[in-house]
């Protein structure tokens, strides 16, 4: 960098238009806010740790099932988002206000659907064959989570509002708040501190719900404060809007069954590996939280490579939205390449936060020597997960919904679960061969991403429905 030349040519290549500067400034705001969600889920299950073995062993499956339970109509309703890009790229702020209101109509329907879903969560964790005493706090953490719901379902409807904007710092502020208020609960009430009865892993669960709140109160605030409803008048859009809430739910019901098929896969690989033994299920959990520490800001990217994407569709400039996508998937690919390093090099710095806290504390000697090569597995698709994230979230902000569904379906069940019970109930294979193909797997996704975007059929979809020259294409046939 000490040649003027080169480093003119590289701040010109940060600040060009879809490079790594506007990526980051969307991004960073978004990686901060699932920073802190990661540094909240990992303090939550280390504490968890400290106070038993069994609820570190419940805290997992439970919290996964019940955001597999959750996570399609979270989708669904942040697939607002994607909408509000499209009209803050045409220049449209009526119609941003518009789209985000749909998206809140939305989850407020769909709190009661998931209540009504959450008696087969039950019937899960009744069937996954877990230890009864851990059953049962698994039973209790889901139930409290998703009777709660509402709050994340808000969240990311009015949080839509200002990250499709590209306002990304609002959303972090209210995520921030939130999380660092839930791990402050959950620290007196898994604990019983500053007055309050020790509760375990229903204090964790309670922290989460009340916490859980926080962000959508203050970004529902901040969308009717004076000076927003005055430029985007997001009162008078607060009502049904038929035609744009059909192609909400055109676009974003694929985007949802996505995500669902996604989660609902890994939760049953999650479930399955439970059944190899304790030591096994504790070292299996602890490399997920060590890995969500570093993957949940990846998330960050792939949002913001839905956003650019989706803002450079909607001015017409699919060249700048393919270069989004681009960028993005570097940004996310080095950065999850790095962290992968580090599961390699330090194992022992990672597992021994979660281990020997006392009588009734997870073992060190006994799960050190599984969760040590869990990581190496979990480096080893570090790099595939961040292509997923990256150009699936730039094929979602085009409007590619429905390949990116039909894709995940074939490859969630046809390959992982399918293979994963062959390996795991057929041939018998034990833990490290059933997460080697989860490195299969995710690797096959991201071959089957890279040849979609490189493609570029999601250039002609017309999100907004502006003119019959603008088709989508039949992306129901998946042809890769």
């Amino acid at each position: 960098m000490s040649d003027p030349g080169r480093l003119e040519r590289w701040r010109s290549g940060w600040h060009a238009p879809a490079g790594p500067g506007e990526i980051w400034r969307v991004a960073a705001p978004l990686i901060v806010a699932t920073a802190s969600l990661s540094l909240m889920q990992f303090t939550d299950r280390m504490f968890l740790a400290w106070h038993d073995a069994n609820s570190l062993r419940a805290v997992v499956p439970a919290g996964i099932l019940a955001f597999t339970m959750t996570c399609g109509f979270l989708a669904l309703v942040g697939y607002g988002q994607t909408f509000v890009a499209h009209h803050h790229g045409a220049g449209d702020p009526y119609g941003c206000a518009r789209s985000a209101a749909q998206a809140v109509l939305l989850a407020l329907l769909s709190w009661p659907a998931v209540l009504a879903v959450a008696p087969l969560g039950r019937a899960i964790i009744r069937a996954s064959g877990h230890a009864p005493d851990v059953a049962a706090l698994e039973r209790e953490y889901f139930d409290l989570v998703m009777l709660g719901s509402l709050g994340p379902l808000l969240t990311q409807a009015f949080g839509g509002f200002f990250s499709g904007r590209g306002h990304t710092r609002a959303t972090m502020w209210a995520h921030l708040g939130g999380n660092l208020l839930n791990i402050a609960l959950n620290y007196c009430w898994i604990f019983g501190r500053a007055g309050f009865p020790a509760l375990g892993l229903r204090g964790a669960a309670l922290a989460t719900v009340t916490a859980g709140f926080a962000p959508a109160f203050g970004l529902g605030l901040r969308f009717f404060a004076p000076s927003v409803r005055r430029r985007f008048d997001t009162l008078g859009a607060f009502r049904p809007d038929l035609r744009l809430l059909g192609r909400l739910l055109r676009f974003g019901l694929p985007a949802a069954g996505h995500m669902w098929l996604d989660l609902t896969s890994f939760a049953f690989f999650v479930f399955l590996a439970g059944r190899f033994g304790p030591a096994e299920q504790a070292a299996g959990n602890i490399a997920l939280t060590v890995n969500a520490l570093a993957f949940l800001p990846t998330i960050g990217i792939g949002h913001a490579a839905s956003i650019v994407v989706g803002q450079y569709q909607g001015r017409n400039d699919p060249a700048r939205a393919e270069r989004a996508g681009w960028t993005a998937l570097a940004m996310a690919a080095g950065y999850m390449g790095t962290v992968g390093l580090t599961y390699v090099l330090f194992p022992t710095a990672y597992v021994s936060l979660f281990t020997d806290r006392g009588p009734g504390s997870v073992p060190h000697g006994e799960v050190f020597p599984i969760a040590r090569r869990l990581l190496v597995v979990l480096a080893l698709w570090s790099t595939g997960d961040a292509t997923d994230l990256a150009l699936a979230g730039a094929l979602k902000g085009a409007g590619d919904t429905r390949f990116v569904m039909t894709f995940s379906l074939a490859m969630a069940y046809g390959l992982f679960v399918g293979g994963e019970l062959l390996i795991v109930g057929v041939f018998g294979g034990g833990v490290y061969a059933a997460w080697a193909w989860t490195c299969v797997y995710i690797a096959a996704m991201a071959f089957g991403y890279l040849h979609r975007f490189r493609r570029g059929r999601w250039k002609r979809i017309d999100l907004l429905g502006r003119g019959a020259a603008a088709t989508a294409p039949d992306t129901l046939q998946v042809a890769l």
